[in-house]
C-alpha cells in the first residue's frame, strides 16, 4: 500500500511530487561536498541531482571533482530501467577504504546522458557528504543513495517494507 505523502512546508520539496521516470536537474546553488578519512575527496558546485517518485535527490558529482586517486573499480554491476548500467567504485582516502562506496553510468542510458563522466556517493557509505553546509542524512535501506535534507520530505523508499510502493 502507497503511504500518505507529507505536505511540504515553505522552501520543501516532496519526494512524492517528483517524476517517474527521473528527471537529471543541475543543482543549482548548491555545492556538494563528500568526506572520507577526515579528507574532502568531493567538492563541486556544478553537481546534478535526480529526482525519482519516492526518492530523496541523488547527487551526482562530475568526476573531475572527485579527489585524484580515490576511486578504484569495484566488482559487480547493476542495472536500472531508466539510466542503464551502473559500475561501482571503493573509495579509499586517509586511510579508510569504503567498498561499493559510489557509482556511474558510463555510458548512461539515452534520455540520462548528462550523467555520463558523474560519480554518485552513497551517503552512508562515507564519512559526510553535504548540500551547502547542511549535513546530509542518507536514505534507508543498501539499494538507494538518496540524499536526505532537510529540503525533502517524504516518506522516503528503501527501508523495510517499502519494495511495493
Amino acid at each position: 500500500m502507497r503511504p500518505r505523502r507529507i505536505e511540504p512546508g515553505p522552501g520543501q520539496e516532496s519526494v512524492w511530487d517528483y517524476p517517474r521516470p527521473p528527471r537529471v536537474e543541475p543543482a543549482l546553488g548548491r555545492v556538494v561536498v563528500v568526506e572520507l578519512g577526515g579528507l574532502v575527496i568531493a567538492r563541486s558546485s556544478r553537481a546534478l541531482r535526480v529526482l525519482e517518485t519516492s526518492h530523496p535527490p541523488v547527487y551526482y558529482v562530475p568526476a573531475a571533482d572527485v579527489a585524484d586517486g580515490v576511486l578504484e573499480a569495484a566488482a559487480g554491476t547493476t542495472f536500472c530501467e531508466f539510466k542503464g548500467t551502473a559500475s561501482y567504485f571503493d573509495a579509499r582516502a586517509g586511510g579508510e577504504l569504503r567498498t561499493r562506496a559510489a557509482w556511474t553510468y558510463l555510458p548512461p542510458s539515452p534520455g540520462y546522458e548528462q550523467l555520463a563522466g558523474a560519480v554518485a556517493f552513497y551517503p552512508s557509505r562515507v564519512d559526510a557528504a553535504y548540500v551547502g553546509d547542511e549535513r546530509v542524512r542518507s536514505q534507508e535501506g543498501d539499494f538507494y543513495g538518496g540524499w536526505i535534507t532537510s529540503e525533502v520530505v517524504g516518506p522516503f523508499k528503501g527501508g523495510s517494507g517499502t519494495m511495493g510502493w
